[in-house]
Parts: C-alpha cells; sequence; structure tokens
C-alpha cells in the first residue's frame, strides 16, 4: 500500500486496544446481546426522540464503503402523513405479490412467519428509515462520480443500522416491497438513487410476538470454517 504525510495519518489513538480475555468477554456479550434482536412486526406507538435515531443512522454512517464513498442515504420518516402514503404504496405492491407475482416456492417459504399484505405497523411504528443507495456520488457534497461496490457498501451501512438501533433498545423490521421506486417520490429523493429496504423502527407493542421460525438460527459449523 502506498503512503505518505499527505494522504495518511497515524491510526486513532482511541482505537481499542484490550487484553485477550477482555476481547473474548466482550466478544461473548455483544453476541449475547444481539442474539435477544428479533424482527417485530407488532409495534408500540411511543415516539421515539429523533436524535436517538439520528446517532443510530450516524453509527450506520461510519460503515466501510467502496472508495470511502459512503453511497448510502437514510430519508427518516416520522410524519403521520408521510408514513401512511408509504404504507399505502407498499401494501399495493404486497397485493400484487401476493395476489400471483411471488413464485409459489417464495410464498412457502414466507408461510411460517405467517406475514401477508397488510402492514399496520408502518404506520404505527414511529419512524421509517428509507434507505437508497446512491449510483454516483463522492465523500463531498456535490460531487458526482462514480460509486462502487454499492450494494455491498449499504448492505454493510444497514446491519450497523440495525445493530445500532437493538443497542440503543429498539426493535426493527425490514421491509422491502417490490418495487419500491414510490419511496424516491414520498422522500424527495432523485431518481437516480435506488431504493434499497425500509427500516422499521420503535418500540415493540406489549403484546409483540414473534414466529417459532424465525428463532432457528444456525450453529458455527454451519455458517463458518476455519482454515
Amino acid at each position: 500500500m502506498k503512503t505518505s504525510p499527505d494522504t495518511h495519518v497515524p491510526l486513532s489513538s482511541d482505537f481499542p486496544h484490550y487484553p485477550e480475555a477482555e476481547m473474548q468477554a466482550r466478544a461473548v456479550a455483544f453476541h449475547d446481546q444481539m442474539q435477544s434482536r428479533r424482527s417485530v412486526r407488532s409495534f408500540s406507538s411511543k415516539p421515539v426522540p429523533q436524535d436517538i435515531i439520528e446517532q443510530c443512522v450516524l453509527t450506520a454512517g461510519t460503515a466501510p464503503s467502496g472508495a470511502n464513498h459512503q453511497p448510502w442515504f437514510f430519508a427518516c420518516v416520522g410524519s403521520t402523513a408521510a408514513k401512511k402514503e408509504i404504507r399505502d404504496a407498499a401494501e399495493a405492491e404486497e397485493r400484487e405479490f401476493y395476489s400471483g407475482r411471488a413464485a409459489q416456492e417464495w410464498i412457502d417459504a414466507l408461510a411460517p412467519i405467517g406475514t401477508d399484505a397488510d402492514k399496520p405497523y408502518m404506520e404505527i411504528a414511529p419512524w421509517l428509515i428509507c434507505i437508497f443507495a446512491q449510483r454516483r456520488g463522492g465523500i463531498r457534497e456535490g460531487e458526482d462520480k462514480k460509486n462502487y461496490y454499492i450494494h455491498e457498501s449499504v448492505g454493510i451501512a444497514t446491519g450497523m443500522l440495525i445493530s445500532a438501533c437493538h443497542n440503543a433498545g429498539l426493535a426493527t423490521l425490514v421491509h422491502t416491497p417490490n418495487p419500491m421506486k414510490f419511496l424516491n417520490g414520498i422522500c424527495g429523493r432523485p431518481e437516480t438513487e435506488k431504493p434499497f429496504l425500509i427500516l422499521v423502527a420503535g418500540y415493540p407493542a406489549e403484546d409483540a410476538k414473534v414466529p417459532n421460525h424465525a428463532l432457528v438460527k444456525k450453529p458455527l459449523n454451519e455458517i463458518a470454517s476455519f482454515l
């Protein structure tokens, strides 16, 4: 790697350095925390302060990205009218999905979760974070450069956003109506940006339930190898 004083600076002095025993303990503790994360479809209408969402989005914005172009935009929708508009458009697409657009194999795969075209939580939850992938941009405002590894970058940032929300005590749900172009108009985003997904965020309802099917997680030997 080519470096020079003009292009690189020393790694931040606040980069964490822990004894191995503490590293192991922190890794276990974080796993235990994230193991309690669940996709929730029953949300409380209890308000979530905007500054909490802002901090979670800032965490997502620290994600690595192709050429550090940060090809993402998070449209955080909290207005009642906009949430209803998004719900109406999403449900229209979902009705098409469940009434014939989706292959039967896909419908069968969703059956244990119990989903259908009705998405009332999109109005009940205090926040809908609409995530967009930017085809062009750059590290500075106003730049119009080609972005690279867009979906990989936005996917990593989304994962960090979900983790940040859970860490803050918020429940989340990934929703991906197909197509999602209606989000550009509702959120005021340019046509050059592609809707990536909607992250529903808020407090879980007191009577929230999750499907048994979703509790099954593959063991380490089925998701990793060490060569």
